[in-house]
């Protein structure tokens, strides 16, 4: 068996909270530069302003947005390894210190019906998977209330099929229009049941730009819900332009006959994630 001790996972979990406030992948970077080519006008120099703003939060080590997020952390947790403590006690510990220590806003509410902020931003959103090895996998996601805010879920009849999940993902993205700050990163959870598909959405967002499914359905549906989202003209925070949406990542679950649960789980261009494993 493989001892980690909360300690270690408290500091990763602080460090990884101030690099993903300040810190943009490069992979999404890589992708705004990209569209700032494919775009002109107005739309061409918001993409260039985003460029600049994310190259300045990383020289400067400052958050690329003055929202930064409630704390959602994914754990992947192998069958071999012991936790000395409460991990999700060392969690929030790091969310803590991580969002004091990097001065990064304190956006969390102790109650939705007070409205009494915590003051530290905890507690975290916490997913644990337990899967076969000997590693502790943890990312941690900020996540903005303006993306978050437009994101959906519905339950459509199986009759629907592909025309009804498409209909309503694009609606979704027309209706949150400039709100979710684009170009987006589009997560779709299809399948399983309510809080399921919401959990595909939200891993999907967790995906390289790069990437493609492994499913053919769900490939060929991300290409065609893509062209969909690029053809409204929303465009670089919704003033018109090609590219409304870098991605869209499709993940899907098995599901009862009765039902078929979907979910969009909107993402800003500043799409924020950190890494470790420990």
């Amino acid at each position: 068996m493989k001892t980690i001790t909360t300690t270690e996972i408290t500091n990763e979990v602080k460090r990884l909270c101030i690099e993903a406030a300040n810190i943009i992948e490069d992979d999404v970077l890589n992708e705004i530069r990209k569209a700032s080519k494919n775009e002109c006008g107005l739309a061409k120099s918001i993409l260039e302003q985003i460029i600049e703003n994310d190259e300045l939060a990383k020289n400067e080590n400052i958050p690329l947005c003055q929202d930064t997020g409630i704390t959602v952390v994914f754990v992947e947790l192998g069958n071999k390894v012991f936790i000395d403590g409460d991990i999700n006690e060392a969690i929030n510990e790091g969310v803590r210190l991580g969002y004091t220590e990097g001065y990064l806003r304190k956006s969390v509410v102790k109650s939705p019906i007070n409205r009494i902020n915590t003051k530290d931003n905890t507690p975290a959103i916490i997913h644990v998977k337990l899967v076969v090895g000997d590693n502790l996998k943890i990312t941690v996601c900020p996540k903005g209330a303006g993306s978050e805010n437009m994101s959906k879920v519905k339950m459509l009849l199986p009759a629907e099929g592909i025309k009804g999940i498409e209909d309503f993902v694009v609606n979704t993205i027309k209706e949150a229009g400039g709100r979710a700050c684009p170009p987006l990163i589009v997560g779709v959870g299809i399948g399983g049941d309510l809080e399921k598909c919401a959990l595909l959405a939200k891993e999907a967002l967790l995906r390289d730009i790069n990437d493609s499914s492994n499913d053919e359905d769900a490939k060929i549906l991300e290409d065609d819900l893509l062209n969909k989202i690029n053809s409204t003209n929303i465009g670089p925070m919704g003033l018109g332009g090609n590219i409304t949406a870098f991605k869209v990542n499709v993940n899907l679950y098995p599901c009862h006959i009765a039902s078929l649960p979907v979910a969009v789980n909107i993402q800003c261009h500043a799409s924020r994630h950190k890494v470790v494993v420990l």
